[in-house]
């Protein structure tokens, strides 16, 4: 595989904030007034006598002042929420970007603390941020490990004399505040960042996460070790991969690495043997990931995606149909299971944004295929109407759009991006990727059907070029018998508009599928009828 596509920069900047002693700008606001009306209230979430769930952290958690990723930078405490029963708890993301277990114990915890009621729960990730000067500048550095020392400050630009505890002292102080309101802390190791030592991502196994377990283990707090969980997976997925789970800078994630750690916390939790997890356990959700129930009996499964040219209603004679529906009809599905993991109306994007493409991921073993088909559906408005459209390209580009449906914000990338992440992610699994090319719509001129090989098929080829991917090109192949047919017979193969095909239609493609398979001699086709 080419190791094309290193993540570009092009997000839209709020307001920069001076940069840290790593040389990066954390992107919240220096008002702290500014930032507080962002935060949820403390407390606020509650649901009657339900327990809530508070995270404590720092931009990792939170990015920017809203966390609303309008940087194309997101924390995992945003999609937190999404692995816990609501009915049973809520999920308070207290953090805030540019905090230190320091200023985060002097500047905003005191409201929170006030918060908690007997049987909540606190979550403390935070150390990113513990270093630089003590007295000057944001002055938010604590002392390195966990001793019980301290050091009198005064903060130079504006006279206020300060103790500074270590960093398990700030902790300790955490804990302590926590179970005198009744609740119960909970420990958790920092987030990675994007830094090889030696083929692998960098731990904090000797510093803020050794730092951390310490103290939970003489305080007697569980102790999930995040930073691990993550970096395992970092590690597991390649460079390629493990550098979009980072945008801008090698600590801030992605919106795709906010994800990943959030799942990482769950998990952790999940795994944890402490007894003072188990009722916390029982509110978790969504831990499993979602697969495809698929029983092969030792037989690879083929996972068929795209759009309603694959999948559509696939039910009346006269109706619309997509080929994915006659798979059982070239495939020998004694030797092979098929799956029509296709989705009307969809393009890489928004099949991605879905969740579609996780489930297939999830769902594949080595040995599996993966036939790809997307295109007609991708090159459209992006932040607006259906904004299932991705940049016009297959180059190395992405920005962040402010989509007009409901005024979020999202990364987005290019056609070739996406196809390029799909067989990635294959590889990654052991599976085998096929690029499928559109199918050719029903619009014909000078007496030949239209062919679009200057756009999806040139992007196509060099997605192919670029990762090794096999390339079935379905839409010439389909496209020359449609030009021996002519336009007049041509149109029984199509329903409803140019673009959607009948019964007849979709036969014929999934027959076409058949002819290219064997044309490029893939080892596919030796499970073809």
């Amino acid at each position: 595989m080419s190791a094309m596509f290193a993540l570009s920069a092009n997000a839209q900047n709020p307001k920069a904030s001076m940069a840290d002693v790593n040389g990066v700008k954390d992107n919240t606001y220096d008002s702290l007034a500014v930032a507080q009306t962002a935060r949820p209230v403390p407390g606020s979430s509650r649901k009657g006598n339900n327990p809530v769930l508070f995270l404590i952290g720092n931009s990792t958690m939170r990015n920017g002042t809203r966390g609303n990723g309008n940087n194309g930078q997101w924390g995992w405490g945003y999609f937190a929420h999404e692995f816990f029963d609501s009915n049973k708890i809520t999920v308070e993301n207290q953090a805030l970007g540019g905090m230190s277990s320091r200023t985060f114990y002097t500047k905003l915890w005191e409201p929170i603390r006030k918060a908690i009621r007997p049987g909540d729960y606190v979550l403390i990730s935070i150390g990113h941020n513990d270093n630089g000067p003590y007295d000057s500048g944001r002055a938010r550095a604590s002392i390195p490990g966990i001793g019980f020392d301290t050091l009198h400050v005064t903060i130079k630009e504006t006279g206020v004399k300060e103790t500074v505890y270590s960093y398990g002292g700030y902790l300790r102080k955490f804990i302590a505040d926590v179970r005198e309101m009744g609740g119960k802390p909970i420990l958790m190791s920092l987030t990675p960042r994007d830094a090889y030592v030696n083929g692998k991502i960098q731990r904090v196994d000797k510093t803020f996460g050794l730092w951390a377990r310490q103290v939970a283990a003489a305080e007697n707090v569980p102790f999930v070790d995040l930073n691990e969980i993550s970096a395992t997976k970092l590690d597991n997925y390649g460079v390629w991969k493990e550098k979009y789970h980072f945008y801008t800078d090698h600590i801030h994630t992605s919106k795709f690495g906010a994800i990943m750690n959030a799942r990482s916390a769950a998990e952790g939790i999940a795994m944890s043997t402490d007894k003072q997890l188990d009722a916390l356990k029982k509110m978790l959700i969504n831990v499993k990931p979602e697969t495809y129930d698929v029983k092969p009996g030792g037989r690879p499964v083929v996972f068929i995606t795209g759009d309603s040219t694959v999948k559509n209603a696939d039910k009346e004679k006269d109706g619309m149909w997509g080929w994915g529906a006659f798979a059982a009809e070239i495939f020998d599905t004694t030797k092979i299971a098929c799956v029509n993991a296709a989705k009307a109306g969809r393009s890489c994007r928004t099949y991605l944004n879905e969740g579609r493409w996780d489930k297939v991921y999830n769902s594949l073993k080595p040995g599996d295929y993966v036939l790809l088909q997307f295109g007609h559906n991708d090159i459209g408005p992006i932040d607006s109407q259906k904004e299932r459209g991705e940049i016009a390209c297959t180059g190395d580009t992405s920005h962040v759009y402010h989509c007009k449906s409901d005024g979020h914000y999202e990364v987005v990338y290019s056609f070739g991006w996406y196809l390029h992440k799909f067989i990635q992610d294959c590889y990654e699994k052991g599976a085998h990727p096929i690029i499928v090319s559109l199918t050719p719509r029903n619009e014909w001129k000078d007496g030949k059907i239209e062919r679009r090989n200057d756009t999806y098929g040139k992007w196509y080829r060099e997605v192919a070029q670029e990762t090794g991917c096999p390339f079935l090109d379905l839409h010439n192949i389909s496209a020359d018998d449609f030009d021996k047919m002519g336009a007049k017979k041509a149109k029984a193969y199509f329903n409803h508009d140019h673009t959607h095909s009948s019964l007849t239609g979709a036969r014929h493609s999934a027959k076409c599928i058949a002819k290219g398979l064997k044309a490029m001699k893939s080892p596919l086709s030796n499970y073809l009828k």
